[in-house]
């Protein structure tokens, strides 16, 4: 039944697609993020549907009156670079073959996030692709939440299967990046009953978050209190919040939980952080010999051998665990310089846009949703020091919103 309720959900949009082709990329991020077909159980779980969706939303929108262009501002003009550098790191990586694999699912992913700054460049497309975001994402948070509930904190909450957020740990940063989102959309229900249950649902994700049992997860949310306070327009029902949710934890879970908490300060006798210890430095060393770093896919027992011949084999971490030294590692220093521009960037266009519009009220939007943004860079930025995320969709797709909000901001300035 699943499969089927899948398929039809997937045809009806694909048939509003041939229409109106950003309703195609709203699609490729729902099956993107959601993976609604790793939920089936039959012969929905295999079928290519994103394959599928691009294979009609591409020449739809290329035959389409959609403009084609993007926005050029320096977020668009770091990300271009970096996109360019990695192309290069990957003729000279260490396993050609599967740095080229890598580097067309990279791109595949781009290409979803370019036809985003093509098409979506209005309030009402960019709310759409919110909410295509927050509950396709929210609702393993929200189920995450209910699960945690039931089991007392003691089980652990995972994301779907052959996915960027299936590991607890990615889930969790995945769940702490669209909480601000979840915040502002809030803002813009005009109903009562909404507000209470997407607060209900904001309630329920955090819960989640808790329920994964994610070292990282807990710098990030810490990370994340901080600078939601300072960004709340009232920091004493945001310290409140802050508290009740503080006492909760400290009541509702169990143990163990803080025994996991507890051993980010004993690193040196936890295998799994001595392992991204060890891949840190390995990235650090390649970086320091190699200008085009060793490309992707380069965390191999040869590579150890070579750059880190001392390291522990029973320690060796096949990821880099960060979003920064997998950035070093693979394409060096160029490109971990191109990758930390496209959100520095994005965290400045952000505070300019802020500061511009917060007094503005047709604008206010646009004020608003920035500072939600540099949130969800926040969590981003801090959980992702200890994942693989580097080119996962989520922050890219932050970035591309806040390009979209300046473009739309500079249109607006030249009119006036």
């Amino acid at each position: 039944m699943r499969d089927v309720i899948v398929v039809f959900i997937f045809v009806v949009w694909l048939l509003f697609a041939f229409l109106r082709p950003h309703v195609g990329v709203l699609l490729l991020s729902w099956l993107g993020y959601m993976n609604p077909h790793r939920l089936s159980w039959g012969f929905a779980y295999n079928l290519p549907l994103s394959y599928t969706a691009a294979l009609v939303t591409i020449p739809v929108f290329l035959f389409s009156k959609e403009k084609k262009s993007i926005p050029i501002n320096a977020i668009t003009i770091f990300w271009l670079l970096f996109l360019g550098w990695i192309c290069i790191t990957t003729l000279a990586a260490f396993h050609p073959e599967q740095a080229q694999q890598q580097l067309i699912k990279v791109l595949k992913i781009q290409i979803v996030i370019y036809l985003t700054l093509a098409m979506f460049t209005s309030k009402e497309r960019i709310h759409q692709l919110l909410w295509v975001i927050v509950v396709s994402i929210g609702f393993y948070g929200v189920k995450g939440g209910v699960f945690t509930l039931m089991t007392g904190g003691s089980g652990r909450v995972w994301g779907p299967e052959d996915s960027f957020i299936h590991d607890n740990n990615e889930l969790a940063v995945a769940l702490l990046m669209i909480v601000p989102l979840m915040v502002y959309l809030r803002g813009y229900l005009k109903k009562t009953w909404q507000q209470h249950l997407m607060l209900a649902c904001i309630a329920l994700v955090i819960l989640s978050v808790l329920g994964t049992q994610s070292r990282g997860a807990f710098v990030a949310i810490l990370s994340l209190g901080v600078f939601f306070w300072l960004k709340s327009n009232n920091k004493l029902a945001s310290f409140l919040a802050f508290l009740i949710l503080g006492g909760f934890t400290l009541y509702f879970m169990p143990e163990s939980w803080f025994d996991r908490m507890q051993t980010i300060t004993e690193y040196k006798s936890d295998a799994s952080a001595m392992g991204r210890i060890h891949a840190w430095t390995l990235a650090w060393n390649i970086a320091n010999e190699r200008l085009l770093g060793g490309g992707f896919n380069l965390w191999s027992s040869s590579t150890y051998l070579q750059f880190l011949p001392s390291y522990d084999p029973s320690q060796q971490a096949y990821v880099a665990h960060s979003i920064y030294f997998s950035v070093l590692g693979e394409h060096g220093w160029i490109g971990l310089i191109l990758f930390l521009g496209v959100f520095f960037a994005s965290w400045r266009t952000a505070s300019r846009m802020i500061k511009q519009y917060k007094e503005v009220p047709e604008k206010r939007w646009i004020a608003d949703l920035a500072r939600m943004c540099q949130l969800s860079l926040i969590a981003y930025m801090s959980g992702g020091a200890f994942l693989s995320l580097s080119y996962f969709d989520l922050p890219w797709h932050i970035a591309a919103i806040l390009a979209l909000m300046n473009n739309m901001n500079n249109s607006v300035s030249k009119k006036i």
